[in-house]
């Protein structure tokens, strides 16, 4: 039953505003950095499109650095155990500063190959692995500021991280301006601007992990695991969920031009439109871990199901704001007619997956959250690879076009949410204690 006011909506936008703040920062600076760059001429974008594809993909299957240090630190803030949250920050640093580093290392060995990987060819490659090579000691960085936002989001402190990403994004923005323009660097200089900002951000985030009150800083095995083993889960389900999205633009691609194109319009604005259900998502995070952690939870439960109603509503307006304007938003992304009339043909889907994409969004939080990441590695893979991908293929054999393959991504939202529910409503995520 819906209620206009509950008393956890307080805390709920408290943590989920900033949170918001923060997930848009990286989208806003990408536009930024592309509307900048754009002005150098078609290979210098074409370039950063493919390094910028490359050092995303990365940044993303390493998220865990950030939702797994979250859901552990708020369980132990709970308990009131400080020190142990303390102690497990360090560890978070620690593995962001390994992975970071054979990345970086990796990168810049085989930054050739992987952009060729990517379709690079000709000048356009040359240019893009020279910006992966300039930009690879900044991924070092940039992970050590997704271990940072995981022990401030566990600790209920979402305003700081808000503040550093701001900054961050800012200096790089005016930096791209100087180097690009004032010195003349090129596209070289839109990749140092990141780098410097990126480090900048990093040692941040470092002083603030190392300032954490902890028992001990020194890399522990017993402590590492938990955090390796909620990395291995949150990587898979991430894995998973990328690869059915690759699968869609690959069968796309060998459908059409028109209906890639009209497929990016209606995926790209998914996936901005899901920032703010994120948003919810990562104050389901807290609210839940911290929760468990205090051994309440039957708050952790209320709480939660507070969220999933607040992210249902938020998808119903979404979806009926986007079928209210199916004739005017693709034609803001582009003039072919062949890509708006594919474009019509699937906005209906697109809207009416969103309350459905809303509540599984925030039951990811809410299982995350509570440390039940196997659960959805498994069910990823399952409504991924066992449901979305033969229906995607079948689109292709039987030339059901674009609308297929949306309805294989329709039905890829049905079975998440089916199983997360089902997880939910079975409460066995509600395990209680500081472990």
């Amino acid at each position: 039953m819906f209620r206009l006011r509950s008393p956890y909506d307080r805390e709920i936008l408290r943590l989920a505003v900033p949170a918001l703040g923060a997930l848009a920062a990286e989208p806003l600076y990408l536009l930024t950095d592309t509307a900048i760059v754009g002005h150098l001429g078609t290979p210098q974008l074409a370039a950063l499109a493919l390094a910028a594809t490359l050092l995303s993909m990365l940044t993303s299957l390493c998220i865990f650095l950030t939702y797994g240090t979250t859901a552990a630190v708020a369980r132990l803030h709970g308990a009131g155990q400080v020190e142990r949250a303390g102690a497990l920050a360090a560890q978070a640093l620690w593995l962001a500063l390994a992975i970071g580093v054979t990345l970086a290392v990796a990168l810049v060995a085989l930054a050739g190959p992987l952009i060729a990987l990517l379709g690079g060819e000709g000048e356009v490659a040359r240019l893009a692995a020279r910006y992966v090579r300039i930009s690879a000691p900044g991924v070092v960085f940039a992970l050590v500021a997704l271990a940072g936002q995981g022990y401030l989001r566990g600790m209920s402190d979402l305003r700081t991280p808000l503040v550093i990403l701001a900054i961050a994004n800012g200096v790089n923005v005016v930096l791209d301006v100087v180097f690009i323009y004032g010195f003349g660097w090129g596209l070289d200089g839109s990749a140092w601007a990141t780098v410097i900002a990126q480090t900048g951000m990093g040692l941040a985030f470092v002083t603030l992990l190392l300032r954490a009150p902890a028992n001990t800083r020194r890399p522990r095995r017993e402590l590492l695991a938990p955090l390796l083993r909620t990395g291995g889960d949150l990587v898979v389900r991430t894995g998973a969920l990328v690869g059915s999205f690759l699968v869609a633009s690959a069968v796309l691609a060998r459908i059409g031009s028109a209906s890639l194109g009209a497929h990016q319009i209606a995926f790209q604005l998914f996936v901005f439109l899901a920032l703010v259900l994120d948003a919810i998502a990562i104050a389901g995070q807290v609210i839940v871990a911290r929760s468990l952690g205090a051994g309440d939870d039957r708050t952790a439960y209320d709480a939660a199901h507070r969220m999933i109603v607040l992210s249902v509503a938020a998808g119903i307006v979404i979806g009926a704001a986007l079928l209210a304007l199916t004739d005017v938003i693709p034609r803001a992304f582009t003039s072919d007619d062949a890509v708006i009339e594919r474009a019509r043909e699937v906005w209906p889907l697109f809207a009416l997956m969103q309350p459905a994409a809303a509540a599984v969004f925030a039951l990811d939080g809410i299982l995350i959250g509570a440390g039940d990441t196997r659960y959805l590695a498994v069910t990823m893979v399952v409504a991924g690879f066992g449901v979305y991908v033969p229906i995607a293929l079948l689109a292709l054999a039987n030339g059901w076009g674009i609308v297929g393959v949306w309805c294989g991504l329709l039905a890829l939202m049905a079975t998440r949410l089916v199983t997360l529910g089902v997880r939910f409503r079975g409460r066995r995520w509600a395990v209680v204690g500081a472990a």
